[in-house]
């Protein structure tokens, strides 16, 4: 929905279970309409659509989509964003580092993401531009170290997002919709950092996209530049740049100085906790952080050092026995818990980070696309959780009540 100042401000629906369209419709159906009805009665209301491998197929068969289209605008809805991240199942399994797969150098992930332009060109009201989320290229465990294995998929990645640019610069010519792919790095993904994102656009994706376009389609280098920038974008996921220990204003400066658009934010909190001195205060924060420890997803922790070091930890599992480490002062966990929380009992969140957020998009418009993407409702602690849709309508609250961009 549009919040004032051209913002539009939705939640990503991989919230709901369902792998298949029969399963995604019947769930926007379930909680959308009502959604609406509360928080954006009168205004029409945009989805953060996913939509898995198998889902878009099945939406592109028999008449689906036109069908689809006929009821958003029959109930004031519009699709405008979509995720493209996770492209098989998401609940009610284990995903962990799963959700990588398959990763940017395969024919399977650049399909996927074109079939996903086709259906957002066709979905995408016409004022609007569309953006597609999508993983960091790969999952760098699987890499282990190797630097010649590394450069192998940087260059793979970098000659399939080439492809996908000429894809969505045709399908724009032809059909007026600017469609982006909003990379999004996170951690242990091939790209974790602002510097790892920028290091890989300018030394990767940049040289090898442009010569593409120059000998596939005869663009001279400023515009093959222009129309690399255009369609690949940043993803930033509040969360996953908190992990990160990273400036929000830093970051945001670093991409407007290169060129780099940001396609979208995504609100999130991490779970952290400041720790104490005495071994009975950070044997509670144990005990407290085990309660997170599950089996569904990644729950990668970042430990800042008393000396400024991070050390990584690639899940909640493997990090806990190192919680009394003296030289550890601070833990985050890449655990999206929900937005309007700032603690739970002895933990904290990193809300502190989207305000950081919102402040700086409030003195400048960066992207125009805010997303709230808290999936992990199915397996927060039972002392948290309350009624999906209920919670669904806090967050956007909280994101309405603390951005102040009214018109």
């Amino acid at each position: 929905m549009n919040i004032g100042k051209g913002y539009h401000l939705t939640y990503c629906t991989n919230i709901h279970p369902g792998e298949s369209w029969a399963a995604v419709y019947e769930s926007l159906q379930t909680y959308l309409l009502p959604l609406k009805e509360k928080i954006s009665p009168n205004k029409p209301f945009g989805i953060g659509l996913r939509l898995s491998a198998r889902a878009s197929l099945e939406l592109e068969q028999e008449n689906n989509l036109p069908e689809f289209k006929n009821w958003l605008d029959e109930n004031g809805l519009y699709v405008h964003i979509i995720n493209g991240f996770p492209y098989g199942s998401f609940h009610g399994t284990v995903v962990k580092d799963e959700v990588h797969q398959p990763d940017w150098t395969t024919p399977e992930r650049l399909d996927y993401t074109k079939r996903l332009a086709r259906i957002l060109s066709y979905l995408l009201p016409q004022e609007l531009d569309g953006g597609i989320s999508t993983s960091p290229l790969s999952y760098k465990p699987w890499l282990k170290g190797n630097a010649v294995k590394t450069e192998e998929v940087l260059r793979q990645s970098s000659q399939q997002l080439a492809l996908l640019v000429e894809d969505l610069y045709h399908r724009r010519s032809h059909t007026g919709r600017l469609i982006h792919l909003d990379i999004e790095p996170e951690p242990d993904g091939l790209l974790e950092t602002s510097d790892e994102f920028i290091n890989f656009y300018e030394q990767w994706l940049m040289p090898q996209a442009i010569d593409h376009l120059q000998s596939r389609m005869g663009m001279s280098k400023a515009n093959a530049e222009a129309a690399v920038k255009t369609h690949i974008r940043l993803c930033y996921d509040v969360c996953h740049f908190a992990l990160a220990y990273e400036e929000p204003a830093l970051v945001f400066d670093r991409l407007e100085k290169k060129g780099i658009k940001i396609g979208r934010v995504q609100i999130s909190a991490a779970l952290k906790a400041d720790l104490p001195a005495s071994t009975e205060e950070r044997n509670t924060l144990a005990t407290q952080f085990e309660q997170f420890s599950e089996s569904t997803y990644l729950h990668q922790v970042l430990v800042r050092n008393n000396n400024g070091t991070i050390t990584q930890y690639p899940d909640l599992p493997q990090a806990l026995p190192h919680l009394s480490d003296p030289n550890a002062v601070e833990w985050r966990s890449h655990f999206h818990v929900p937005i309007f929380l700032d603690r739970y009992n002895q933990l904290q969140s990193t809300q502190s980070e989207i305000l950081k957020v919102l402040r700086l998009l409030e003195a400048k418009q960066v992207t125009k696309y805010l997303e709230v993407e808290t999936y992990t409702w199915d397996v927060l602690p039972a002392e948290i959780k309350q009624e999906l849709g209920a919670s669904i309508q806090r967050e956007l609250q909280w994101v309405i009540q603390h951005f102040n961009v009214q018109e």
